[in-house]
């Protein structure tokens, strides 16, 4: 079972860092995905995950309070109103920028309800 939660957790990293490019892709979620994995699999992985100079403090907030930072929750509202705006720019159908409304309204409410760390 650990090669599976190792394999998760790399996947998750991999999908985080892509994150740092792609605005659609949250970098922060897949590094918590990740320290969860690694520990269940890499005690080595998974210090190193929570020592990261960048991200350790984003999951350490999270572990401790489930907390985010006012800066983050700026930074995914700022995201979110960007892909929204485009696929409405685009022309995107009517039942996509409904589902999107929905379910990026959605993930707003949980990120801004998280106390800040």
């Amino acid at each position: 079972m650990k090669v599976v939660w190792l394999a998760l957790g790399l996947l998750s990293v991999a999908l985080g860092l892509l994150g740092v490019v792609l605005p659609l892709l949250p970098t922060v979620p897949f590094m918590l995905l990740a320290a969860f994995c690694f520990a269940r699999s890499s005690e080595r992985l998974h210090t190193w995950l929570v020592t990261h100079p960048t991200y350790g403090p984003f999951i350490e907030d999270w572990n401790r309070s489930g907390a985010i930072r006012p800066g983050a929750k700026k930074l995914a509202t700022v995201s979110i109103a960007v892909v929204f705006a485009l696929s409405w720019i685009f022309g995107a159908g009517s039942t996509v920028i409904i589902i999107q409304a929905v379910v990026l309204s959605a993930v707003l409410i949980f990120i801004w309800s998280r106390p800040s760390a």
